[in-house]
């Protein structure tokens, strides 16, 4: 059986918000600081599949970015299927069958870049080993927050924190 891993990256208001209500990331750029990236490039190296919501796909394409992902095999989890478009594949079944069998599969690092709708779908099935939680210093009070209620418990365990000069704590932890 593979040992492909399945991480959460992600970055979080101090009061749990991955968005403000209308999509909007803007908030993020006050800890934008000059040829800092957070690891974000040491990270996405170790990654060959990307699982995504079509909301955050369709929030990164509009951000002007053409080819987000690259030549990584990206999953879209929507609704309405859809043709493929290059590596791009838009996903309509069940996740939890789509996961299963990316892990079983040999590979790198499986990624989910969001949303908070897949995020709780796959907590909900306890299928992510690992998150890094960037916590951004500002209270929103108000969004889309990262994790749903009437999730089950989960105890996880601190691999590392990090501090930055921009005020961002980077958590990184794994699956007990």
């Amino acid at each position: 059986m593979s040992s492909r891993k399945l991480v959460i990256y992600i970055a979080t208001s101090l009061d749990g918000y991955i968005a403000r209500q209308d999509d909007d990331l803007s908030w993020l750029s006050i800890v934008e600081t000059k040829g800092e990236d957070y690891g974000y490039q040491k990270f996405i190296a170790t990654v060959d599949t990307i699982i995504l919501g079509r909301r955050t796909y369709d929030k990164v394409l509009s951000m002007g970015v053409e080819n987000p992902y690259g030549d990584k095999e990206c999953y879209v989890i929507t609704r309405t299927p859809q043709e493929p478009a290059g590596k791009i594949r838009f996903y309509s079944g069940d996740l939890t069958e789509l996961v299963t069998k990316l892990k079983a599969e040999e590979g790198g690092t499986i990624f989910c870049d969001g949303g908070a709708q897949v995020i709780s779908a796959l907590r909900q099935h306890n299928l992510i080993d690992e998150y890094t939680i960037s916590i951004i210093p500002i209270l929103l009070g108000d969004g889309i927050r990262l994790s749903q209620d009437g999730l089950p418990e989960q105890q996880l365990q601190l691999v590392r924190s990090e501090s930055y000069k921009s005020a961002l704590v980077q958590l990184h932890y794994k699956n007990k």
